[in-house]
Order: structure tokens, then C-alpha cells, then sequence
């Protein structure tokens, strides 16, 4: 499984960015999607900002609210990232990931399997 990652760049605080995952390979019927982050200079998050299964059922970090939407393309193989009224504490290194098999948190880092390349996400005025 093979993932790339697009869509990150400067904004000033209160932008908006999309960002896209593209993906390929096979994947079994239960797999699942996520987004991480990570700051500079600490290890990526454990946490995933966003998540989804393959049937649908987003979930989002606490920390997130409703300023993110994680969303897919079935026909394009594309994950998306929509993020909204950005903050300078969301400027990071976002990377996809996909996990399979049946887990009971979607969030969970350790539960991931392939991880892509990462995007960068600068938040600054």
C-alpha cells in the first residue's frame, strides 16, 4: 500500500486548507483511514486528529472540535483533510496512514499499519 500526501502550505491564522491522501494497493474490506500529526521537534502524535473506517463512521480528536472534516473519494482512492479557522498550534507535519482488521479506537496510532510521505502545514500571521 502506497500513500502520498498533498495539500499543505502557509496560511495566516483563520485560513482554511484541504488536505488529500491518494492511495493504492490492495486493501482488505476492513481497513481504515486516519490523520496524524506531528511538531517539530517531538515524536507524531498518538492521536489521530481524524479517522474514518471504510464504511463511513469519522471520528475526530477532542482537540479538533468541528474545525476539521475527514473525508474520502472512493473512485479516486483520495483521503481529504478538510481543515478550517486554522491556528498557529495546528502547524505541523500531517501524514495519512491506513490500518485493517477489526480495533476499537480508529485514533490510535499503534493501530496503523502503512503511513505516507507527510505534508506540511505552516499556520503563521
Amino acid at each position: 500500500v502506497h500513500l502520498v500526501e498533498s495539500g499543505g502550505g502557509s496560511v495566516q491564522p483563520g485560513g482554511s486548507l484541504v488536505l488529500s491522501c491518494e492511495y493504492s494497493g490492495f486493501l482488505p474490506s476492513d481497513y481504515y483511514m486516519g490523520w496524524f500529526r506531528q511538531y517539530v521537534g517531538q515524536e507524531r502524535e498518538d492521536e489521530a486528529v481524524a479517522a474514518m473506517r471504510n464504511t463511513g463512521d469519522p471520528v475526530y480528536a477532542d482537540s479538533i472540535g468541528s474545525r476539521f472534516t475527514i473525508s474520502r473519494s472512493e473512485a479516486d482512492n483520495t483521503l481529504y483533510l478538510q481543515m478550517v479557522k486554522l491556528k498557529p498550534e495546528d502547524t505541523a507535519m500531517y501524514y495519512c496512514a491506513i490500518g485493517y482488521g477489526w480495533v476499537r479506537h480508529t485514533l490510535l496510532s499503534s493501530n496503523y499499519k502503512y503511513w505516507g510521505q507527510g505534508t506540511q502545514v505552516t499556520v503563521s500571521s
